[in-house]
């Protein structure tokens, strides 16, 4: 923003060349934007002592020092004041000085300042120096556009002697989200023989993580190759984070084993890399090798790299022993990390040590406040994710903020609150109406769930659809739920689970058992006609550093003998407690077996495998179908043990018979 216009003009710094100022220049602070500055030129009667403890010497060197010092200080008022003295007594400014006050006029935001000064560059003989071309690239970048600073660029005589320019225009491109544009001045630089450095290659590396482009990440490399770089460590670094970016893996790993010398950085763009990518066990191996091989002593940054792969049950120990590694070696703490102990416990089974986190955590955003509520919610405690989301201040509400806070109420079924929450939200998009819906359909309240969706225009989105559903599953409404089971068929014709969800509908409630085994038959027929692939439902649990995984009717164990025998002998307790119990629902499961579930056998493992009086922790890829869940209530009860058993929903805790989901899930 330039207001400096004719105050400027009828003074021009280059007029002042020769000849005594009488004027001081003050800093006005706009009130719109205290961080825009301009700088007026006003009349004084004195001089006051603007001209206090300026140098006597006749050395530019001397004058840049205090021009530099006066940048340093933000106090741009004084380098103006410097410089124009520094003109006024005759020293000649030279690379270093326009370079310093041209970042002066870039940062007070005087585009005319910085014209004269382009001006007196030319006319001084040092417009193509390096240093003065990239002050000037700046200046014009962020006060007159990119296509400026540009044309600065191509006006520069000496454009092919360095990669400082370049690099310069390269970084506005990408300050303007234009990643494209940095990679083609990337290549037109190369091609023009100008001199390729680290800080180019990682500029266009950069780029390229953005666009996502494994194709030209390599052609950058092929290019960091040929001048010698490749295994700089600023390109490496680059590098490895690139491949990692566009899920080439392989090519990371590469590279990554080829490096000489890797520091923290390193570490932590393969280990994220890895995290991104699902490779969660090679995260974590890599995290040891970095302590133990390496000797690199991790820091905040790389532990809250590795902890979202802990974010998991069968990594709870794994996220412990990060915790514990903190707390042993005092590394300090920050908000990030913070919250990203608070998200792994959370997510890993451990809320109680997920809230103590929370608590302690002095300086909390918005981040905390959500994952700390989201928390509450997954583990069938919305209640209290309610009562934690009045404490948020008001200026942190937001729209992410009011999905963790619609979640608690579906949890809670606290339906006028959840009604209350909604009407709070600005812009609702597709999460707010899907969770709305969802908490209408699961209080039991159907009719109002489908009034909300279509008054909305959202009555048939697949995730709306699903969550009408399940209040029909919920609250037994067959017909209904068949209706809605079928449009989402129609609605998503090449997703095979919806055609699952449609014979398990009919397995479970389509009338008379032929009738019942003719429509399940049909559907299946469907899915293998459409060459459809459905989700194979498994199960898993950690025991002795080793994740054991389990599907349906699994006999590949090596234990399974024992772990059937234990399930059978469960059974007959179930006889005893619930009379007629049986295994027939199949509800979400993929396979109808008497016996055998993925979800019964990995619970049943863990029983046989761990200490009496222990929890037993499983987690499952698919919803736990509603039979099994109440076989392991009824476990929870015989046994005198917490079983944790994790579905992509929710945590269920079953505990002397009951589950933390009260049974709406």
């Amino acid at each position: 923003m330039d207001v400096i216009y004719s105050s400027i003009q009828a003074m021009s710094i280059l007029e002042m060349h020769n000849r005594p100022s009488k004027h001081t220049i003050h800093i006005r602070v706009n009130h719109y934007n205290s961080r825009t500055c301009a700088l007026k030129f006003t009349e004084s009667a004195s001089t006051y002592q603007a001209f206090d403890g300026m140098p006597v010497s006749a050395d530019s060197l001397v004058w840049n020092n205090v021009i530099q010092t006066h940048l340093g200080n933000l106090n741009y008022n004084k380098a103006v004041t410097t410089y124009q003295e520094m003109l006024t007594r005759g020293i000649r400014p030279n690379r270093h000085t326009l370079p310093r006050i041209l970042s002066v006029s870039r940062l007070s935001g005087s585009l005319s300042l910085g014209k004269q000064l382009h001006c007196q560059a030319m006319k001084l003989g040092v417009c193509n120096d390096i240093y003065v071309t990239g002050s000037l690239i700046e200046l014009y970048g962020h006060l007159d556009g990119v296509d400026a600073a540009k044309w600065m660029l191509d006006n520069s005589e000496k454009k092919t002697s360095s990669a400082v320019s370049w690099t310069l225009l390269a970084k506005l491109y990408m300050k303007q989200n234009k990643p494209t544009f940095a990679i083609d001045l990337f290549n037109e630089m190369v091609e023009s023989g100008a001199e390729v450095d680290a800080v180019s290659l990682t500029t266009a590396i950069s780029a390229c993580i953005l666009v996502k482009s494994l194709i030209t990440g390599r052609n950058i490399h092929d290019t960091a190759r040929k001048h010698g770089l490749e295994l700089d460590v600023l390109v490496s670094n680059s590098l490895v984070k690139m491949y990692m970016e566009c899920g080439s893996i392989k090519d990371a790993r590469d590279l990554f084993d080829k490096m000489p010398s890797r520091d923290a950085i390193s570490w932590t763009s393969i280990i994220q890399g890895y995290v991104k990518n699902g490779e969660i066990n090679e995260g974590l191996k890599l995290f040891r090798k970095m302590v133990n091989d390496d000797k690199i002593k991790p820091d905040a940054v790389s532990v809250s790299t590795i902890l979202p792969a802990c974010a998991r049950m069968a990594a709870h120990k794994n996220g412990r022993e990060l915790h514990g590694y903190l707390i042993r070696n005092k590394i300090p703490t920050n908000l990030k990390l913070n919250n990203a102990l608070i998200d792994m416990y959370a997510k890993s089974g451990n809320l109680e040590y997920s809230s103590t986190i929370f608590s302690r955590t002095k300086s909390k955003d918005i981040i905390s406040w959500t994952v700390m509520i989201m928390g509450y919610s997954l583990h069938g405690k919305g209640d209290l994710g309610l009562d934690l989301f009045k404490k948020v201040p008001k200026s942190d509400t937001d729209e992410i903020s009011y999905v963790t806070a619609l979640h608690a109420c579906c949890t809670s079924l606290k339906v006028e609150k959840g009604l209350h929450y909604f009407n709070c939200i600005n812009s609702p998009n597709l999460v707010h109406y899907s969770l709305m819906a969802a908490l209408l359909a699961r209080a039991g309240k159907l009719d109002d769930a489908k009034a909300f969706a279509k008054k909305h225009g959202v009555e048939k989105h697949p995730e709306v659809l699903r969550a009408l559903i399940d209040g029909c599953r919920i609250h037994k409404k067959i017909t209904t739920g068949k209706r809605l089971v079928e449009q989402l068929c129609d609605s998503e014709p090449l997703n095979a689970d919806n055609y699952v969800l449609m014979s398990n509908w009919y397995a479970q409630n389509g009338g008379k058992q032929k009738q019942k085994q003719e429509m399940v038959d049909r559907w299946r027929e469907t899915i293998r006609d459409m060459d459809l692939k459905p989700k194979i439902a498994y199960s898993w649990i950690e025991f002795r550093n080793k994740v054991h995984v389990f599907k349906t009717g699994d006999v590949s164990h090596p234990r399974s003998e024992r772990i059937y025998w234990e399930l059978e002998s469960l059974m007959k307790n179930f006889e005893k407690i619930e009379g007629d119990f049986s295994f027939h629902d199949v509800d979400e499961e993929r396979e109808c077996v008497p016996i055998g579930h993925s979800e019964l056998l990995a619970v049943c493992f863990g029983l046989i495998s761990t200490k009496s009086g222990s929890a037993v922790r499983v987690t499952k890829n698919l919803r736990v179908c509603r039979s099994c869940h109440e076989a392991v209530k009824c476990i929870s009860k015989v046994v005198g043990r917490e079983i944790i058993l994790k579905d992509p929903n929710r945590f269920h805790h079953f505990k002397n018979g009951g589950c933390s989901c009260q049974d709406f899930y």
